[in-house]
């Protein structure tokens, strides 16, 4: 059974993404947790320290929180019947996105998060809202971001853009080789040259990421004298991709596209679904 997380500000961006969540995972066995975080927009400093009892606020904002998800529920089964592969469960949290994340992680064995690149006041110009970044930098899970305007397609063309500075042991990959088994998907790694030849490391970390998806459709392409962003939106003109796929470890380079305010670059052409991988609990990188 996968266990599956899908925050939610009951906005369309965030809806679009369980509709995503839920046709992705037709077929399969999944417990969905639908999570909303809330923090009331105006409380007093003492409410903040642990007695929110006292103002009421709290109560008010939580029933209305928790209606609004179990309307959410109503809606999924209106809108996609009843799946006997699927069960949902709710919860409401007076916390933060983030922190709300991360303590309901620890408690519940989530193997993936689903979620919006936006909230529902984000600008439409800017693809990732702070809070999603703040989520790929912060949780240690497997993340799917996914574009507002984006309509469900199956994951069959998959792009991998790597350094080869990973050690894919050391990465939560099982979920894109389960990706590409069960639709059927072309893994695409891409490589953007430097000017330098392979070091020994790359080349050993390349015959590994063979070795990874050994059993899936697999091209590797090798791309000369282009820097990262144009070498994705490049490879995205000529290719139809359904999923762009990147590891998120220190001294990455999606950690140098993601912090060093290049994010808008590669959010004004990117319009397909975004998964990042985190290196496992306990590795070191």
């Amino acid at each position: 059974m996968k266990h599956i997380l899908l925050p939610t500000d009951f906005s369309e961006n965030s809806w679009n993404a369980i509709t995503y969540a839920i046709k992705l995972f037709k077929k399969e066995i999944c417990t969905f947790y639908l999570l909303n975080t809330y923090t009331p927009v105006i409380y007093h400093v003492e409410y903040v320290l642990g007695y929110p009892a006292q103002f009421g606020l709290g109560d008010a904002v939580r029933d209305t929180s928790q209606k609004n998800l179990a309307d959410l529920v109503s809606k999924i089964t209106s809108k996609f019947g009843s799946n006997p592969n699927h069960c949902f469960e709710t919860s409401a949290r007076f916390n933060t996105l983030v922190s709300g994340i991360k303590e309901f992680i620890i408690k519940h064995p989530i193997d993936l998060i689903v979620m919006g690149t936006k909230g529902a006041t984000g600008a439409k110009e800017v693809l990732f809202g702070s809070n999603t970044v703040h989520v790929f930098n912060d949780i240690k899970c497997p993340i799917v971001a996914i574009p507002s305007d984006f309509e469900f397609e199956h994951p069959h063309e998959i792009l991998f853009p790597t350094d080869l500075e990973v050690n894919y042991n050391t990465i939560e990959i099982q979920i894109v080789k389960e990706l590409a088994e069960h639709n059927h998907s072309r893994i695409n790694a891409m490589y953007v040259r430097t000017g330098n030849e392979l070091t020994d490391l790359q080349k050993q970390n390349k015959l590994e990421l063979e070795s990874v998806f050994e059993n899936t459709a697999y091209l590797f392409h090798d791309v000369k004298t282009m820097n990262l962003v144009e070498a994705i939106n490049t490879f995205q003109i000529k290719h139809k991709i359904n999923l762009l796929v990147m590891v998120n470890n220190k001294h990455s380079f999606f950690e140098n596209l993601f912090f060093k305010n290049t994010i808008n670059q590669i959010g004004f052409h990117l319009n397909v679904p975004f998964l990042v991988i985190p290196t496992k609990q306990g590795s070191t990188d």
